[in-house]
């Protein structure tokens, strides 16, 4: 799945690309001369631990339970563990209408969502081998009311036993909560295998 194309306009000055940095010999990260903003996303440090981006959405399909950062009171960050559903190539979370979370999101709409996939321990090792992701993007209200309805039905499905009254529960506490839509900006995954 390839995310939609985003044209992002950049407030840093342009930088020639000699200036920006060059890899180390070996490839293992990125030396910096200065922070470039086009776009504001850096590279990974450790490029040989970097996942394709397919692995990094199938590892979005399947988890249950991330990170939800945004720029909260005071402009420290704030992050939430939070369900979310991953479809058509956003991220769906279910808000009540008010709080810390929705404050934030209405003051500044580009936020941060991280999760790991289910950790690897080989037999005799006592270390793990964990599998992440990280979503830098903007979030919003979704306001369409199929829409909403849709991603409530969608979380849903994901979460609640199949033989659960999804309709009933949907209808009766959709209207006391807000579903957000994340849209994917930049997306990196990496595997670590410590020893």
């Amino acid at each position: 799945m390839k995310l939609p194309e985003i044209k992002l306009v950049s407030l840093q000055p342009e930088v020639p690309e000699e200036e920006a940095g060059h890899w180390s010999e070996d490839d293992e990260m990125l030396v910096p001369r200065k922070v470039v903003g086009r776009p504001p996303f850096r590279p990974m440090r450790r490029c040989k631990q970097a996942l394709p981006e397919e692995e990094c959405f199938r590892i979005l399909e399947k988890a249950y339970r991330g990170f939800l950062s945004v720029n909260g009171d005071g402009g420290y960050p704030y992050s939430v563990p939070i369900n979310f559903v991953f479809e058509d190539g956003k991220l769906y979370f279910h808000s009540a209408r008010e709080g810390h979370k929705l404050d934030a999101i209405r003051a500044c709409d580009k936020a941060c969502f991280t999760v790991l996939d289910e950790p690897e321990k080989e037999p005799g090792d006592w270390w793990y081998h964990v599998k992440s992701v990280i979503c830098f993007g903007r979030i919003g209200i979704v306001s369409d009311e199929r829409e909403r309805m849709d991603r409530f039905r969608a979380l849903a499905g994901k979460y609640f036993p199949a033989d659960y009254d999804t309709e009933a529960d949907i209808h009766r506490n959709g209207p006391k909560a807000e579903i957000l839509a994340f849209t994917i900006e930049h997306i990196s995954g990496k595997a670590v295998r410590e020893k």
